[in-house]
This record gives C-alpha cells, structure tokens and sequence, in this order.
C-alpha cells in the first residue's frame, strides 16, 4: 500500500519491488555524474534507482510504500563529524535545554517551570547547546535568579566550555564549602565571607565544570539508557542527521557507558549510524588502556550502523590544549611528546587511526613534529586514517605539514557561540582565519564539518551550516570575510561525503546514487534557495536512514516508527522537547512582532522593579485617556 496516494504510479506484483519511492522531488544527489533528480527508489536499505518519475515506476510494487516530496528539496543525510552523541544520549532525558531560545526570561521561566516538576533528589540542568549572546538580553543567568526560580532543587547550568552556574541547593548537592580547595586549572568563585558564590569558573580546564556535572544523578536502568538514546537519536534524525562520529570525550568510559548503544544495534534499534572512537580517561594510564583496547576490539569492527573507527579524540592528557577562549592560551606540558610518542606509536603498529583534539596551532605544531619523526622510521601514517579537531588557529604552515603526512580535518562551529569571546582575546584579524577553512581545502584536504555537541554548540547542523555560509555567530557577529567562508553546496559536501570519508565510507555514504546506503532527508526550506540567515532554520520533514523513515512531520507525521514514551514522565523533554525553533529571521513582521512582546513584557518587569523600590505607585486602577473626553 503507498505511503500517500499518487496519481501515475499504479502498483504491480513484482519479485524485486522497491520497499520505498520517494518521488516528485528536487534531489540534490551529492554525485557529480548525476547532480539532479526527481525520484529515487529504495530496497534493502539500499538506493537501487536514482532518476525520475519514469525511471521508478516499474519498481513500484504492491507493497511499496510511496512518498511524494511535493517538491521539495531532497539532500543526502547529514553526517556530523564530531559529535558526543553516546554521552548527549544517555544523558537527553535529564537535560532542560536552551538550544535556539531568544531570551534569557524565557529561559529561567522553563527553568522556573521545570524545577516544580523535579522530584527531590533529583537535578535541573541546562548543558551546552546555548550561549549568553543568543539571548536579547546577552548575558548569563545571576545566581540570584537561579535561587529564586528553584529554591530548593539543586540547579546547574553551563556556559560553554568557560563557566556554570549553581544555585544554593546545587553547591549543598555537590559539596562545596569555604574548605573546598580550588581543583587545578578550575576556579570556585567566593564571597567577601569566604563562601561558595555559585559561579565556577574554567581556567582554563573545564575538568571543574564536568566533575561537578558528574555528582549529579544518572539513569540508572538498562530501558532508561535506551530510551533516552533513541529519543536523542530521533532529535538528530529531526534536522536531517542520519550518520555521526562520536568523538568520545571526558566521563565516556568503555566499555561500560557504550554498552546502551550496542544493546540497541543488536536490537536493530538505532535511527543513526554511529561510528565511535576510544577516548583514555585517566592520566598517566592511557598507554595501557590503549593497549588493553586494541587486544579487545579492531578498527572498522562492527557494522554499517556501529563500528569502531580509531582512537581519541585525546590519546594523552598531556597533550590535550583547552578551548575556553576567555582564558589566555593554556601552556602544555614541556616534553610530553615523549609519553605521547608512545601512543601514537603504539597505535600506528596496530593499524589504528585516531583524531585529535587541537585548539592551537601550538600544539599541532608540537603533534606534528612526533608525527614526522615516526615517519621517517615508516610508521606514519602506516595506512591509518587520521585527523585534527577543531584546530582553529592552525598555521597555512601547519596545514601544509598535514598534507604531506596525509592527514584530515574536522572543524566545527564552536565559533558560533564563542566567538565574541575570541574577538576579545585575539582581535577580528584572528578571528577571520578561525578556523582557516578556505586554506583547507585549498590543500585537497579532506574537512568534515561537525558541532561538537551538545556541551558546547547545539546538536542542530543547520545551525553549524549557516556559520559555514555566513560567517556570523548566533549572536549575529560577523566574524569571517568571504575569502574564508564557502558556498553551500560545498558546505554541504563537508556534512556528507567529507564525513563518510572521514570513515572510509565515501564509497557507500554520503551521496545519493544506486549502490549507496539509502539515507536522506526531506527538507523544511530549500537549503540552495532560502535567503541565508534562515539556513539555520531548516529541518527535515521526513527523515531515512537505511530505507527505514525514521522521523516524519507535517504531512508525513506518524510515518515514523514509534517509540517508547520519554521516561521518567518528570523529564524536561517530556514537557519541552529539544531544539526550541524560532521563527525564521526573514519574515519581518512575525520578528517586530515578536521583538514588540519582548519589549513589552520588560517593560512590565521594570515597572515592578520600580514599585519594589517606591519609585512609582502600584496602583490598579484604569488609567484615564484624556482622548475619551473631548
């Protein structure tokens, strides 16, 4: 039976029907001997057909189901190359979030509103994926207010990779006290008495925010994990995302906190291709974890739905550089290439490829200097796939060393909501350059795009496509000129087939030609066509992810398959969901209009302000307008 009922395809009984058409499209195919189409047809998870209406209609069987796009824009599945999608989602559920909120009123009062639902015990906590410059009143939360919205419910929030915020029952929930020392590279911010104030600062190591994130209570039951994930799953699969690197990270530890999405690719229960790197969580013990790991599991082990691909995205603590950019420069460990040498060794003997995470150009000048060392001895790259994170000061120097050593990139819009931060530091002339993406490909490197979500920038990739277009911040700074910004289809190939390759997978992902896996995403808006600011306003409207539709809204809601209901029942994405959309920046009388309620209810709150301080009279009776009576 077809999915929606259309006129010149007449079903047939067939041995080898297609399970699914998508038909009456604009197709951008990602494949540059076919770059257009209208229609395509899918079986076995497989793309068999790719060209128009005439071209699919002899494989559409009685049991095929049929999509009509109506035209819309039809574009091969996002693929994020640097996302904590295993941490983010065991972790959904738990988590009020700001992504795409306008206002910090807004803000406090789904906080306001989400802590009288929190039974006791139990945390509110806003993690990443918003910045102070995206709200109208750019600036962060006061522990005041978070005092005042959640008296008695422990309350954290985290502001990028620079700070977080407590509330009184949150600093009793984590134990800080007058005695409690300052961790090394963190700071507790104290009153005149000596007192916690309820602001922890990052200076630079964000290790002091995480570890406080991680006194916090956690799902604690096996469904709990998975239905988180799959919700997580299902909110990637909302904005066209049918692939992602996991880039591991601090408090991942495997095997144990992989064990869910495992669980859920036996079960053939993953919305999204995941392929996972290994991240050693103890100083002074990762040549030996690392050792342990390869005697475990290979590169590439797994499936087309979860496979291991390398290590990172730290192999060594020591080398690690951080990213709070209103903290100077942080100095590495003098000679730790000694102990790192020993890492990237050790992988390179085993056939392991890794990624690294590299802020500064400092430091990759350092990595690569035990990288050319190794291969003068013809260990390196010894075959492996490898490649930087971030890198958003590299040097066209160090690019050029990259090259030669054949490496990769893979950057992300951390700059989107940090980047006024940058500018402070390092002036606009910097900032252009940050990173240097045009010099990048300028090379023939390989650059995957990703967010590095969801404790820095928002999961939502059209939000990290608009900075690669445009430039600007979500606080609306433009920060890169032209000469540093690329076009959208290219930005595209940087979500797509940059990603695949990233895991050797550019033969089969990425692109929408027969042979390819059949992952696609219908869009919103036309990506090639809408007016740029509101590229970070599209979504996807019906989502497939190995022929299976896996998210489906407006005329293809309920397409999808269902899932269990969000658990516990007090979650903050039972009653808000994710993302909050906005309305799109190019209809001007829905923005005035929007940008009038805003004025108007701070004009009401300043009125109040006034009246607490008698500096005007609270009085409920009608004003007079004197127009009335003449």
């Amino acid at each position: 039976m077809s999915t929606m009922p259309v006129g010149g395809l007449v079903p047939r009984a067939m041995d080898e029907a297609a399970d699914l058409v998508v038909r009456n499209a604009k197709i951008h195919t990602g494949d540059p001997a076919r770059p257009q189409a209208e229609a395509l047809a899918i079986c076995d998870g497989v793309i068999t057909v790719v060209g128009d209406d005439k071209d699919v209609a002899p494989h559409v069987g009685t049991g095929t189901k049929v999509v009509d796009s109506l035209g819309r824009r039809v574009i091969p599945g996002l693929n994020d190359s640097h996302l904590h999608v295993i941490r983010g989602g065991l972790n959904y559920v738990l988590e009020l979030r700001w992504d795409g909120v306008r206002s910090l009123r807004q803000g406090l009062a789904m906080l306001r509103e989400q802590a009288a639902r929190t039974p006791k015990g139990q945390w509110v906590r806003v993690v990443g994926g918003w910045s102070a410059e995206q709200f109208a009143e750019r600036r962060l939360p006061t522990v005041a207010e978070l005092n005042a919205a959640a008296p008695d419910t422990p309350v954290f929030v985290l502001h990028l990779y620079q700070s977080a915020v407590l509330n009184r029952a949150a600093l009793k929930a984590a134990g800080f006290t007058r005695d409690t020392p300052d961790p090394k590279g963190g700071q507790i911010v104290r009153g005149r008495d000596g007192e916690p104030t309820g602001m922890l600062l990052a200076a630079p190591s964000a290790l002091i925010l995480y570890s406080t994130l991680a006194k916090a209570p956690v799902l604690q039951s096996d469904e709990d994990k998975k239905t988180s994930t799959r919700h997580f799953l299902r909110e990637l699969n909302r904005f066209g995302l049918t692939s992602a690197i996991d880039a591991a990270g601090g408090f991942q530890n495997f095997p144990d906190n992989y064990a869910t999405v495992i669980e859920l690719a036996k079960a053939g229960q993953l919305s999204l291709r995941i392929a996972y790197h290994l991240f050693p969580q103890t100083p002074g013990q990762e040549i030996d974890d690392l050792a342990r790991w390869i005697d475990m599991v290979r590169p590439e082990d797994g499936d087309a739905w979860l496979r291991l691909n390398g290590a990172g995205e730290n192999l060594t603590w020591s080398a690690a550089d951080f990213e709070n950019f209103t903290q100077p420069r942080p100095e590495l460990t003098a000679g730790y290439e000694a102990e790192f040498e020993k890492a990237v060794r050790l992988l390179m003997e085993n056939g392991w490829g890794f990624r690294l995470h590299a802020t500064y150009d400092e430091t990759i000048r350092r990595d690569l200097a035990v990288f050319e060392k190794l291969a003068t001895e013809g260990l390196f790259p010894a075959g492996s796939r490898w490649l930087f994170d971030h890198a958003e000061t590299v040097s066209t120097e160090s690019l050029d060393r990259i090259a030669a050593l054949g490496g990769a990139m893979s950057v992300q819009n951390r700059l989107s909501f940090q980047g006024e931060a940058f500018v402070r530091r390092y002036g606009p002339g910097a900032a252009a350059d940050a990173p240097p993406i045009r010099a990048m490909l300028d090379r023939g490197l390989t650059v995957g795009a990703g967010t590095d979500a969801t404790r820095v920038s928002t999961y939502n990739p059209w939000v990290a496509l608009h900075w690669l277009v445009s430039g600007r911040t979500v606080g609306d700074l433009a920060l890169r000129p032209l000469a540093n910004r690329v076009d959208r289809q290219t930005a595209l190939a940087m979500f797509t087939r940059a990603g695949a390759a990233l895991t050797g997978e550019d033969k089969v992902k990425g692109v929408l030609q027969p042979g390819c896996y059949a992952d696609l995403a219908v869009l919103s808006d036309d990506y090639f066509t809408v007016p740029e600011p509101d590229i970070a306003h599209i979504e996807s409207l019906l989502t497939v992810t190995g022929g299976r539709i896996v998210y489906g809204a407006a005329e293809y809601e309920g397409l999808d398959e269902e899932l269990p209901p969000v658990s516990p029942a007090w979650s903050p994405v039972a009653h808000f969901g994710g993302y909050q959309a906005s309305q799109r920046s190019s209809l001007v009388g829905a923005r005035q209009a929007e940008l009038l309620g805003q004025a108007v209810a701070e004009s009401k709150q300043h009125r109040q302000w006034r009246i607490a301080r008698g500096l005007a009279v609270d009085s409920a009776s009608t004003p007079i307008d004197p127009c009335f009576y003449l």
